[in-house]
């Protein structure tokens, strides 16, 4: 639980900040041109990112700590698709209810795993 934790308290904060850095109500102009090698860098980013959570922390339980599990799959997903079609990616933000529904999704799991991290532990006396 200590590394789910730990794990938790880097990359609860980091999603809630990234994504809403990438708000178009911060940057509306963001993902107007965007460039192949860009969208290919930050493909590796992903995939190491993932694969970095999957190595340390593969954990698949019936219980919170497979959110991490699940995020550094969908990281190494997301970033192989970004290093073999980075092309798919240009200009391809047109569908801003979509793009909202996935910003407010991700920021939420980022709101959740900070509050399990930093969150003081209830202890259940017996």
């Amino acid at each position: 639980m200590h590394k789910s934790k730990s794990l938790a308290g880097i990359i609860g904060p980091t999603l809630i900040v990234m994504v809403a850095s990438e708000l178009k109500l911060w940057n509306p102009t963001l993902y107007d041109d965007q460039i192949v090698p860009l969208i290919y860098l930050s493909g590796v980013l992903f995939f190491v990112a993932g694969l970095a959570i999957v190595r340390s922390h593969n954990i698949w339980v019936l219980h919170w700590p497979v959110v991490i599990t699940l995020l550094g799959w969908l990281g190494m997903a997301l970033g192989l698709l970004r290093m073999f079609f980075p092309q798919a990616y240009q200009g391809n933000f047109s569908n801003d209810i979509s793009a909202m529904v996935v910003e407010i999704i991700l920021i939420s799991i980022g709101f959740f795993l900070s509050f399990k991290a930093y969150w003081p532990q209830i202890r259940q006396e017996k």
